[in-house]
């Protein structure tokens, strides 16, 4: 088993938390769909833990879907807490275009 320390953990929460703040934001601007990346964020995490390609869950649903359901219980609380830590930024992100436009600012 890998161990990870605590500084590891917390640049990885901040990395996570920045990296989908960031790309939710820019989503947000351009598609002007608020919640797109909170919406979108399981998919994306999905493809983080599976080992199988994605076509599998269209064509071989009956090994891809177990497969995924073992990876996810098999995840360690760290892993838990950094995918925890850009789904909080995917929501931040949100809600900060969400006080902009309330506030008056246009994005594009």
């Amino acid at each position: 088993m890998n161990e990870i320390s605590l500084v590891q953990m917390i640049v990885s929460v901040v990395l996570f938390f920045v990296m989908f703040f960031g790309i939710g934001f820019l989503l947000n601007m351009l598609l002007r769909v608020t919640w797109m990346m909170a919406l979108i964020y399981p998919v994306i995490v999905m493809f983080i833990i599976d080992e199988v390609s994605w076509l599998d869950y269209i064509f071989k649903p009956t090994m891809a879907w177990p497969a995924l359901i073992e990876r996810f219980t098999a995840l360690q609380i760290v892993d838990i807490v950094i995918l925890c830590g850009g789904f909080v930024g995917a929501i931040v992100s949100g809600i900060t275009m969400r006080v902009l436009r309330a506030a008056g600012y246009r994005m594009f």
